[in-house]
């Protein structure tokens, strides 16, 4: 079993900045891939940024490109996502998840273990 800890969350103006962690663990922690994703109020959850667990690949959505960083370390078992020049379209509940099964890292179903989440409001 994995425990998935999200933290960081808060309220901030639009053009500030958040940092966002996730902790895992648990004594089956071996992933493939660690990703977050949010979901707004009324709307499906979508994908937000992805890394693969050896850092060789880091995957955005096109709404964050440019603005969040998402970043892991393997020795604390931890995986960050720097949001900078927040906008109030990114208010929503963020989620982190662990993906054991090599799948398409931008698809929820291929996620294994998710976090309780974290909320973000950007004010404008």
């Amino acid at each position: 079993q994995v425990q998935l800890v999200e933290s960081g969350g808060g309220l901030v103006q639009a053009g500030g900045s958040l940092r966002l962690s996730c902790a895992a663990s648990g004594r089956t922690f071996s992933p493939y891939a660690v990703g977050w994703f949010r979901q707004a109020p009324g709307k499906d959850r979508e994908f937000v940024a992805a890394i693969t667990w050896n850092g060789d690949s880091i995957y955005y959505s096109q709404s964050v490109k440019g603005r969040f960083t998402i970043s892991n370390d393997n020795v604390r078992n931890t995986v960050t996502l720097q949001m900078n020049s927040l906008k109030p379209e990114d208010t929503a509940v963020y989620y982190c998840a662990v993906d054991s099964s090599r799948g398409d890292v931008t698809r929820e179903y291929v996620y294994d273990y998710w976090g309780q989440g974290t909320q973000v409001t950007v004010s404008s």
